[in-house]
């Protein structure tokens, strides 16, 4: 157990969400004369200089010692700008001592959250130069050089989909909460057709209730749809007949007369047919996903999945004769018993298919999904392994001429790595990249849906999220639309 405690500050959130990255066995004391096995940070703050000490004794002797500090240039500096700062240079030099405690390499240094490239964004609207941003990175995060590149690559392709700024645009979220079966690893909003599957259509004529709700919404405020993604759960759950109502009150209700993408995740290849993908063709669905996770079957089954590889790539060819020409395919890293070469073999078969567009996801244990529950018995990846597998999807996306156009990172993920989108050029996911930069506004609409309302001149953002429980949602839709005309309208005379 590693004890640590803090002199001078309370930063209790951000010091526990960096030792994170080392371990879990650690707890905050309150008396700094253990002198065993205890990590002591102290900050001492004059006027615009911070400096930060990190002390490690162990067997009751000073084993390690680093200092860090910094000076706010700002002139005009606030204790907001002064709090800011602390934390990061607090963060930089326990992260040194940790390094040394644990010989981990940690590429991604000190940052914890989940969207890297905002901070390159910034960096670039304060007309910074590639090397200053670079150096930034590297000394200020203490990021390793892989990491620097590619989170400023993707922020360079991100910018011309985010930037200039349109206030007037938005997009639209339509959520699906029903799975045939619920993985092991899932803690999104899903619900098994066998347990809620009978509410399905009650569901679907709520949903249409909100839509046309939103729609009003989107009226009365003179916005612009830009995309439409409409995801889960599992969309391909609803039957063909379903999908053509669905798709229909979106057409009816809002002007999509000026969108640029429209996705639809059929996802699971167990719930997806012929009629289906044809009613999401002629309906102009621009987008689809076929995701398989994994292609080695003996991995399918450890997660739940009833499928085969093999009917992967049928239903991948289906949709292809079809004419779908926008396919994207999900993957996971670090499934339970997966090793760098199954991997690779899934990444081989993809090859053969030529989708448009690669998601590569890297493991996360989330508190609410079965694995999390079960997790002693399930085997997981090696830290190595994973960056193993990293570097392998890498190394496939650039033979099938997809570079990467979007990135996150979430809580709980196996060797705080990340997600990463490829796509073709051209066939970039505006939604996802919105999403992530978190520059517009995005009406999310369903159970377990959440709207981000963007205030840009704020530098704002407001959630409103709807209710998760199907049957809560579907005796609240008129609460769930009033939510979001409140937040929206709040301000309009």
């Amino acid at each position: 157990m590693l004890n640590v405690f803090l002199k001078n500050h309370d930063y209790k959130y951000e010091v526990s969400e960096l030792l994170k990255l080392f371990t879990s066995q650690f707890e905050f004391v309150e008396d700094e004369d253990i002198q065993d096995n205890i990590l002591v940070n102290e900050v001492n703050v004059k006027d615009n200089l911070i400096i930060s000490k990190t002390y490690f004794y162990q067997n009751n002797k000073l084993a390690l010692h680093y200092e860090e500090e910094g000076l706010i240039d700002e002139l005009d500096y606030d204790d907001k700008m002064i709090r800011k700062e602390s934390k990061i240079i607090i963060k930089r030099s326990i992260f040194k001592v940790l390094t040394k405690i644990y010989k981990s390499f940690v590429p991604w240094g000190i940052l914890t959250g989940i969207r890297p490239t905002k901070i390159v964004h910034e960096l670039i609207d304060e007309n910074k130069s590639k090397k200053d941003i670079e150096d930034i990175l590297k000394k200020k995060y203490q990021m390793d050089e892989s990491k620097i590149d590619l989170a400023y690559n993707i922020a360079c392709v991100e910018r011309k989909f985010v930037y200039p700024i349109d206030e007037n645009k938005i997009a639209l979220y339509i959520s699906i909460p029903f799975c045939p079966t619920r993985c092991v690893y899932c803690s999104f909003p899903s619900n098994t057709l066998k347990q809620w599957g009978h509410l399905k259509k009650e569901y679907l004529n709520c949903l249409i209730t909100e839509i046309k709700g939103v729609s009003e919404i989107v009226k009365k405020t003179n916005k612009e749809i830009e995309t439409v993604y409409i995801g889960g759960g599992t969309p391909t759950t609803l039957e063909a007949d379903e999908l053509s109502l669905l798709i229909d009150s979106l057409y009816e209700n809002f002007d999509l007369s000026k969108m640029k993408e429209f996705t639809v995740e059929a996802g699971r290849v167990d719930t997806i047919t012929r009629e289906k993908l044809n009613v999401l063709k002629e309906k102009s669905v621009s987008r689809i996903s076929i995701n398989p996770q994994t292609m080695n079957n003996e991995t399918l089954k450890e997660i739940g999945r009833t499928h085969s590889v093999e009917e992967i790539k049928d239903c991948f060819h289906m949709a292809r004769e079809i004419g779908f020409d926008n396919i994207n395919m999900d993957i996971i890293l670090g499934l339970p018993k997966e090793t760098p070469e199954m991997v690779e073999n899934t990444l081989k078969e993809i090859l053969k298919l030529d989708p448009e567009s690669l998601t590569v996801h890297t493991m996360a244990i989330k508190r609410a999904s079965r694995l999390n529950e079960n997790i002693d018995n399930y085997e997981f990846s090696h830290y190595m392994d994973m960056v193993k597998m990293i570097d392998i999807s890498m190394e496939y996306a650039y033979k099938m001429n997809l570079i990467p156009y979007y990135m996150y990172r979430q809580k709980h993920m196996l060797g705080n790595l990340e997600n990463i989108g490829y796509a073709k050029k051209g066939f970039e996911c505006i939604y996802n990249i919105q999403i992530m930069e978190e520059k517009q506004t995005i009406y999310a609409l369903g159970a377990g849906a959440n709207s981000k309302i963007v205030y840009i001149d704020e530098n704002r953002i407001e959630r409103v999220a709807n209710v998760k429980n199907i049957e809560h949602y579907i005796n609240r839709v008129d609460e769930m639309i009033k939510k979001k005309e409140e937040e929206v309208l709040k301000d309009a005379d």
